[in-house]
């Protein structure tokens, strides 16, 4: 019997020991966890956006936590990604539905072998030189906006961190040249990009491009008009601006500054992207002649009479010019 009672006096002295083992080993873990609970105050100054005291000179180089990056975050991969993507396939889409249907907008007369000068020289450099930049933007930032997700999972990490850097760097360095070609486009085109009465009667009819009707119209229909004015000065100043900003952010830009540039950039850039898809249709496949006026820079008198004949008209009063062997010349409109 005393035997018994010696075995449980040892089992509960052994019990007694363990709890209090197990309770000093737990007391760090709850005064750490106590301590961060106490720490909640502290957090929430450091993501309040105030500044702190510290040595490093520079905007916002005191604030710990910049809030905002998260709010950036969610905007750029969420309803941008989404809604941009949506967007730029419901253009291609429509295209294609559009070219089904209308097919490629040729001359209804025969051409006559006679040609007008529809671009100088001068005017074809500014307009390819911000088209061939234009589409390497464009394809730089489609990658880095949504290669994350379509590029990714099917080329993998090593090809896509090559190819995305190689888009980083193309994308900062063409930016200043896409900018510089906007700012001489607009001196060399805004002359027939003012609205006139004529425009007003294009805009009921959609310049003709459902049914076929034929729209007089001067240099630049309103359609082009459009283009130039929303597209290349509104929206080509905006992203350039905005990447300007970005490119260079040693001008004491701070975090919040870039991030809003940032979505400024990506908004401006899909509406600028859709809108040009547009352009580009119809400037290669979608009417006939279109590209071989920017390409030559000269025209077919039925072209130019079909598509813009106000100008055609004023054109013909002007004092002809030679042009290439064999294209005939505006001399010949007279005969």
């Amino acid at each position: 019997m005393k035997s018994i009672l010696a075995f449980m006096q040892g089992l509960l002295v052994a019990a007694l020991l363990g709890a209090v083992s197990a309770v000093a080993a737990d007391a760090p873990a709850q005064a750490q966890a106590k301590e961060a609970h106490n720490q909640a105050q502290l957090w929430r100054d450091a993501r309040s956006g105030q500044a702190g005291i510290t040595t490093v000179r520079g905007p916002e180089s005191g604030v710990l936590i910049q809030s905002g990056g998260e709010t950036w975050r969610e905007l750029r991969n969420g309803p941008i990604s989404l809604y941009g993507g949506i967007a730029l396939c419901a253009v291609v889409v429509a295209i294609g539905l559009f070219y089904l249907r209308r097919g490629m907008i040729r001359l209804t007369a025969p051409p006559t072998g006679r040609h007008i000068e529809r671009f100088s020289s001068v005017e074809r450099v500014a307009h390819w030189s911000m088209a061939i930049s234009f589409v390497i933007l464009a394809i730089s930032g489609l990658v880095l906006l949504f290669g994350k997700h379509v590029l990714l999972p099917v080329i993998g990490y090593t090809l896509f961190s090559w190819l995305a850097a190689i888009g980083k760097n193309l994308h900062n360095f063409i930016g200043p040249l896409f900018l510089l070609s906007i700012i001489v486009s607009f001196f060399l085109f805004v002359k027939d990009n003012f609205w006139k009465a004529e425009d007003a009667n294009w805009i009921a009819k959609a310049g003709g491009l459902l049914d076929g009707e034929h729209v007089p119209s001067w240099r630049f229909n309103f359609g082009e008009k459009f283009m130039f004015w929303f597209g290349v000065v509104f929206l080509g100043l905006a992203v350039s601006i905005s990447g300007l900003i970005m490119d260079f952010p040693n001008f004491g830009q701070t975090r919040d500054t870039l991030q809003t540039v940032n979505i400024i950039h990506a908004v401006g850039a899909l509406l600028f992207v859709c809108l040009m898809l547009g352009h580009i249709y119809i400037g290669t496949i979608g009417m006939e002649g279109a590209y071989a006026a920017m390409r030559t820079g000269q025209v077919d008198e039925t072209w130019a009479k079909e598509h813009h004949e106000l100008w055609y008209n004023q054109a013909r009063q002007q004092p002809a010019e030679p042009t290439k062997a064999g294209q005939g010349s505006t001399a010949a409109a007279h005969s």
